[in-house]
């Protein structure tokens, strides 16, 4: 699939009567997220299991958002959000991967950098002790899996690029005179067999203007373009800071 496009219901923000912010809001997080992948790539029908064939491991992780709110009405919110993950490792394959003959029992060196950035339209529906928003997300996904037989020119390159337009839905539940929440927030898409959803789940803490957050953020990937598949998870805890304006 070359560009992954899918109409995500206009009504899902508009059958809803829409709860404004009383005042201008801006606020920024950066975030730590300790994931872990698994899955596997194809390329023409071939294919290898990035965890347990090529011992992909997770490198770094670059999470960072930024939001602004406003009174305006009919006028959506805007949230930005980026990801970076790279992971490596070295592993041993079998059989054939991409059209390449590997040895059987060849050593393979593999890097995977997936990266992602998101934009944000959203309508807040609820804004109270029960918060609720929801909108459409404009990702622009991009990645690159390169497979290296060790000693060999011998290589194999995956790749991802691709704009999806998904759905958006948080929801945040604050605990009266308490400072603390819990929440939800998520991502989505699904055509024609291939799909992209993420999701976290989080408790909060607030203080002053200072946000933490800790919680667990799930990332799936079923993604194909002509002989390049990708199919993934990757999933794991994180702990946020930030600051609400």
């Amino acid at each position: 699939m070359r560009k992954l496009m899918v109409a995500v219901g206009g009504s899902l923000v508009l059958a809803t009567p829409l709860a404004q912010a009383d005042v201008l809001g801006l606020g920024a997080s950066v975030s730590y997220w300790d994931s872990e992948l698994t899955g596997q790539a194809a390329d023409n029908g071939q294919q290898v299991d990035v965890e347990n064939d090529l011992n992909l491991e997770n490198e770094s992780n670059a999470n960072a958002s930024l939001y602004f709110e406003h009174p305006v009405p009919v006028l959506p919110n805007v949230r930005l959000s980026y990801t970076l993950i790279q992971q490596s490792g070295r592993g041993e394959l079998g059989a054939d991967f991409g059209g390449i003959d590997f040895n059987s029992g060849a050593d393979v060196q593999s890097d995977l950098d997936l990266e992602q950035l998101d934009l944000t339209l959203y309508y807040e529906v609820l804004d109270n002790w029960v918060n609720l928003d929801l909108g459409l997300t404009a990702r622009d996904l991009s990645g690159e899996l390169l497979v290296r037989q060790v000693g060999s020119s011998a290589v194999n390159k995956t790749t991802v690029d691709a704009v999806i337009p998904m759905g958006y839905v948080a929801a945040r539940f604050d605990l009266p005179l308490t400072g603390a929440s819990l929440g939800a927030e998520g991502n989505f898409v699904s055509y024609s067999g291939d799909s992209v959803h993420d999701f976290n789940a989080y408790g909060q803490f607030e203080m002053a203007m200072v946000q933490f957050r800790a919680g667990y953020r799930q990332m799936s990937i079923d993604y194909e373009d002509s002989n390049d598949r990708l199919d993934v998870e990757i999933d794991g805890p994180f702990v946020s800071a930030g600051v609400a304006f």
